[in-house]
């Protein structure tokens, strides 16, 4: 500690009653008060946010950093707003100020800000295109004292297009205040550190090696091989169990562990929704979060809940990230998550008092779901944990940087603009066939060397300040939900429509709701409250829900016989061995089968998961049945296929993989899509789904030819 500010150090010891640090936040005072790139890994509630803070504050202090040096960027507003006090505090103790800016604070309040610039800024990325943007703010005076970010669930980023998003905005601001911004990212669960690291870094215009700091945690010593950064835990902590509905899980739940605080995930809004009204219908008191809830009645239930004790609360992965909630005693996970990662953050939220250890208990639904969460068990149990992959070719957001530079910059250079992303990889050459279209359709215009904002981005983007060109992804349409002056939530738009018999009646925040008004031009609808019969209901695009080729595996090796070292359940095991017996035939331990049942199903089970499958029904369109209806164990294949046709397939198929065939209507859920070619925006979804190392696995195998009455 002898290197932090010594203000600091007095309170660590005095203020927070800390004898010493943990081992991450003293390996990390040395890198970051160099100015160092880092990734800091530890379990969750592992110290990383006091690892970041504490050396970047003792940094401010040495150097004298003037106005905000230091922005803290999070995925979500939630995890904002549950740092601020924190931060605000240790900021605080050394004579420096941490403020919020995101989409739920007040203009007042943003004035305040913008007149008073904080030393630490909390946001998000799209809260900082918008102030990149906004005629409000002097992006040049407000930024010009930053000298490092802080990016807080790192690898929550850089799996998806606010990854690509963020880096942009990064290399843009880092080119206002025309040095190296340091990047600090934080993450319990990575099995690619030193990718994730090198993707941080972004362009790496200006910058010095970067380091993973991770005491503790076993990090991958080849490529290729992953690993879990997380704390192993004792196998009798976690158990699975079937129960075959949610009034079942319900009712296990209710019984089980009274008097205990406990968190169940579940992996939509409207199982959230059902379980909730089952649990109070059984007397259990219990608070729900998701995304379709409002800010309000999330608080609420966050808040309570982290006050009460015998109690459940109910979430999506709104509360997977780094949100706190109180002191747990037990998570409880319905159905099994996407990802090995997912699993880890929210195991991660138990064990935290000392003598308490980590525990899970799966409540399995369906039994695809009951085989899913063998399989991720199995691959956990093995150290085994997802690499970070940012996703490839992301044109529609190099159309959509363009457009917000030229909104920020007003006219951007011709030949100029590749220099505000400093080499980062999607801005290169290709990116030169965007903005020709671009120009083309009227979304920018040129003159006299530069670009602008073109009428067609004025049409499509320029509601509300352009206020829709600063997120990267897509919200499906919903309608608010009022009961009388208070917002409930929101609804998706098809329960307001589809016929029904009787009164219509939703299901929002647990509870039953009869719909009096609906005020379709402003997309709200109003209720009140009733006793039961509500349904809930969401569309729309949705997180990645296909199991990836290591899970699929997983799973065929559970059906071989190898069992997850895990407690089973009576239940459980019963419903292992029935698995097994009805899959005995299309599982084989030394390559894939390819089955035939009757005269017309003929199916290849590849167990190669969603996108190698996909990958796989393209490349082989001699035998494929159909190219768009894979799933993550089989292909159907055309029922004249036969062995010589077959190995022909396979033949031609060695010399070249072809990319999945993208429906066209799959392109609206890509945002900005609109903003590219059409064969464009259809090969940037098809280079997504593909996975040639996973297909050319599947295809080296051997194949067994098996057939049923």
């Amino acid at each position: 500690m002898d290197l932090l500010d010594p203000i600091l150090t007095h309170h660590i010891v005095n203020s927070l009653g800390w004898r010493s640090l943990r081992p991450l936040q003293e390996e990390a005072i040395g890198p970051l008060l160099s100015g160092q790139d880092a990734v800091l890994l530890a379990p969750t509630a592992g110290g990383k946010t006091e690892a970041a803070a504490f050396p970047l504050l003792t940094r401010a202090q040495r150097h004298g950093w003037k106005g905000t040096g230091i922005l803290y960027v999070t995925p979500l507003k939630a995890l904002l707003n549950n740092l601020h006090p924190r931060l605000e505090t240790y900021a605080g103790w050394v004579g420096r100020t941490a403020e919020l800016w995101h989409g739920d604070i007040a203009s007042s309040r943003r004035r305040r800000i913008l007149s008073q610039r904080p030393d630490l800024l909390l946001t998000t990325p799209e809260s900082l295109e918008a102030m990149l943007v906004s005629a409000n703010v002097d992006h040049r005076t407000f930024f010009s004292g930053v000298h490092s970010v802080v990016v807080d669930e790192v690898h929550a980023f850089a799996g998806d297009d606010r990854g690509w998003h963020l880096l942009a905005v990064l290399e843009r601001l880092q080119k206002i205040v025309e040095r190296p911004v340091q990047r600090v990212g934080l993450s319990a669960t990575v099995g690619n550190p030193h990718e994730l690291l090198d993707w941080l870094q972004g362009s790496g215009k200006g910058r010095r090696p970067g380091q993973v700091i991770a005491p503790g945690v076993a990090l991958p010593q080849a490529e290729g091989m992953q690993s879990v950064a997380s704390v192993s835990v004792p196998p009798g902590d976690i158990e699975l169990d079937f129960v075959g509905s949610v009034a079942n899980a319900a009712t296990v739940i209710a019984a089980l562990h009274r008097g205990e605080k406990r968190l169940v995930f579940c992996e939509t809004r409207r199982t959230v929704e059902e379980l909730g009204e089952q649990l109070r219908l059984r007397g259990v008191t219990t608070f729900l979060s998701h995304a379709s809830l409002s800010t309000d009645e999330r608080r609420r239930a966050e808040e309570a809940f982290a006050e009460a004790r015998d109690c459940v609360i109910v979430s999506t992965s709104t509360l997977e990230l780094g949100i706190d909630v109180g002191d747990l005693d037990r998570v409880i996970q319905l159905e099994a998550p996407a990802t090995v990662a997912s699993f880890l953050q929210r195991l991660g939220r138990t064990g935290r008092r000392p003598g308490t250890l980590r525990n899970c208990l799966f409540l399995a639904l369906t039994d695809a779901g009951f085989l899913s969460a063998a399989a991720l068990l199995l691959a956990w149990s093995r150290g085994w944990v997802e690499p970070v992959t940012a996703p490839p070719e992301p044109r529609h957001l190099i159309a959509q940087q363009l457009l917000a530079l030229c909104l920020q910059e007003h006219r951007v250079g011709e030949n100029l603009w590749q220099e505000w992303w400093g080499g980062l990889g999607p801005f290169g050459a290709g990116a030169e066939t965007v903005v020709r279209h671009l120009v083309e359709q009227g979304y920018l215009e040129r003159d006299g060397g530069t670009l602008f904002i073109g009428p067609e981005a004025e049409r499509r983007f320029g509601h509300r300040h352009f206020m829709n060109l600063t997120a990267s992804f897509t919200a499906p349409p919903e309608f608010t939900v009022l009961s009388g002056r208070t917002e409930i939530g929101r609804t998706d738009p098809d329960l307001l429509t589809e016929e029904v018999e009787g009164p219509r009646k939703l299901l929002l925040a647990g509870r039953s709701w009869l719909v009096t008004y609906i005020d379709w031009r402003r997309r709200r609808c109003f209720v009140e409250p009733v006793d039961e019969g509500g349904r809930a209901k969401w569309s729309g695009f949705g997180p990645d829900r296909v199991r990836s080729f290591t899970l699929a595996r997983a799973a065929r090796e559970v059906l071989l016989g190898t069992d997850p070292p895990v407690l089973l359940t009576r239940r459980g095991e019963a419903k292992l061995a029935e698995a097994r017996e009805s899959h005995l035939d299309v599982v084989h331990p030394a390559g894939t089968v390819i089955s035939r049942r009757g005269d017309d199903d003929v199916r290849w089970w590849t167990w190669a998961g969603h996108r190698a499958n996909a990958t796989l029904a393209a490349s082989l369109p001699s035998v494929v049945l159909c190219h768009r209806f894979v799933d993550d164990r089989f292909i159907r294949l055309r029922d004249d296929v036969t062995r010589e046709s077959w190995h022909t397939a396979v033949a031609d198929a060695g010399t070249g993989l072809t990319l999945p065939d993208v429906d066209i209507r799959a392109v609206r859920g890509l945002k900005f899509a609109e903003a590219l070619p059409q064969r464009l925006a259809q090969a940037t979804l098809a280079a997504r789904l593909a996975d040639e190392a996973g297909a050319r696995a599947a295809l080296a195998e051997p194949v067994r030819f098996v057939s049923f009455p």
